[in-house]
């Protein structure tokens, strides 16, 4: 079908990650007559390229809604569009590699651009708490479930916006909401959504989450005194915050100004929490908080811990133990390995067993595209695939236990024949000041709770 816009107006490539970009294109060009879209690329997500972004999102300009095309073709998607701008559109990317990306759309002829915050943050009706971070694994989503919980004491209902996963169908993910596990199974959900998601359904809240979210911040205001944004990666909140809470990890200094869009986080940061401040050594700690303080001094800053604890320490203590962690957090997060791990070796595991050794030709891959991993298995889940190469890993391993350090029941999403004992972690104050009067003060001033 010919585009009626070829000759005239703005031809846009967005690159993005199934998430953001969807959500740039929704609120800067899905209504807008000067600009066509021709293309997305795709990155970071296994296996999310290859599809289009549907019609009944797209709009009526868009009849053949847009395809998705890999990161790798982008010089070929510009030619091939006579594209005149890229748009950069995910998150938790270095310096270097956003101006890598830029050099790339300038070599194809294109204008390179940053969409800002203004223009993509939609304004709610309801007072709203944004938890964001500067990179992957800083710990938002136990500080999210600290504050949900602190909220339902007051006799608040919050709801929690999910920065979004669409990564199955877009058109059937427009919407989502989900209170109960059944819904995830209904859902087909991935690994990774159900880290997300399912430890606010054990709480009895409702999560939101999907691609329009415009439609999906109305139908969460028709049920919520409060909305709890829990960002994804280092990005941006979508919806405009209140109160914008912003964790930088305190074992990772220098990293809170090295990534975008980690560091607008920090610097648009009302409360900075320095997370992991229990475990990080002084000299590190005492980094992140000079670097938070220089580049935001009117933030609140306070230290934040992680605690993490095992459902069954003695079924840990002396054993063979495979540990599997938080798939994001280890491979685009950057952390050798995660909270699993931490926990079996504080329960006195005998031996941790690498995953290199028995993982399947897929997993193994895994290693070698992210050769910073310790001796963890990232719970990769995206497809049935991935869950199929997950488990059999597993199976050849020869563990006595798992310990999964993911916030998911794995027992309930992989048939395992070996036993799996959890490693949960919450957010706690590591000092003054305490981080839930200064939330209890927001709400205060808005009339909200006691």
């Amino acid at each position: 079908m010919a585009d009626p816009t070829a000759a005239t107006g703005n031809r846009i490539v967005i690159m993005g990650a199934a998430g953001r970009d969807f959500h740039n294109f929704n609120m800067l060009y899905r209504i807008d007559a000067t600009a066509r879209v021709v293309a997305f690329t795709a990155a970071q997500i296994p296996g999310i390229a290859g599809r289009r972004y549907p019609p009944e999102l797209a709009g009526p300009a868009y009849p053949d809604g847009i395809p998705i095309a890999d990161e790798a073709d982008l010089e070929a998607v510009c030619r091939a569009h006579d594209a005149t701008t890229v748009m950069f559109a995910y998150s938790d990317v270095t310096y270097a590699d956003v101006l890598h990306a830029a050099s790339r759309a300038a070599a194809a002829g294109c204008d390179f651009v940053l969409a800002g915050p203004a223009r993509t943050m939609l304004t709610a009706a309801k007072p709203v708490i944004a938890v964001c971070a500067v990179r992957t694994g800083c710990g938002k989503s136990q500080t999210t479930r600290y504050l949900a919980r602190r909220l339902v004491e007051l006799g608040l209902r919050p709801a929690v916006l999910r920065h979004p996963m669409p990564y199955g169908d877009l058109a059937a993910q427009a919407i989502q909401r989900f209170a109960a596990p059944a819904d995830l199974d209904a859902a087909d959900c991935t690994i990774e959504e159900r880290e997300e998601y399912e430890p606010y359904l054990e709480l009895g809240l409702p999560v939101f989450a999907g691609v329009d979210y415009g439609a999906i911040l109305a139908a969460a205001e028709t049920e919520a005194d409060i909305i709890l944004w829990d960002g994804g990666n280092n990005d941006l909140p979508f919806v405009r915050p209140d109160l914008h809470i912003v964790l930088a990890d305190a074992l990772r200094p220098g990293h809170e100004t090295a990534y975008w869009p980690g560091e607008s986080n920090l610097r648009m940061a009302d409360i900075v929490i320095l997370a992991k401040a229990d475990i990080a050594d002084a000299a590190a700690l005492a980094t992140v908080r000079r670097n938070a303080v220089a580049a935001n001094p009117s933030a609140t800053i306070v230290a934040g811990a992680s605690p993490v604890r095992l459902d069954d320490p003695d079924a840990v203590r002396g054993r063979r133990v495979l540990v599997v962690d938080d798939g994001p957090t280890l491979t685009h997060g950057g952390m050798p390995y995660g909270a699993g791990y931490v926990a079996a070796m504080a329960a006195g595991a005998g031996e941790i067993l690498d995953p290199r050794g028995f993982a399947t030709p897929a997993i193994a891959a895994l290693y070698a595209s992210y050769p910073h991993l310790g001796p963890v298995l990232p719970a990769m889940g995206y497809s049935a695939g991935q869950r199929r190469d997950l488990a059999a890993t597993i199976a050849a391993s020869g563990a006595d236990t798992v310990v999964a350090g993911t916030p998911i029941d794995l027992a309930r999403v992989l048939d395992l024949a070996v036993p799996v004992v959890r490693a949960r972690y919450d957010y706690a104050d590591a000092g003054e000041p305490a981080l839930w009067p200064l939330v209890e003060s927001f709400l205060h001033d808005r009339g909200l709770g006691a």
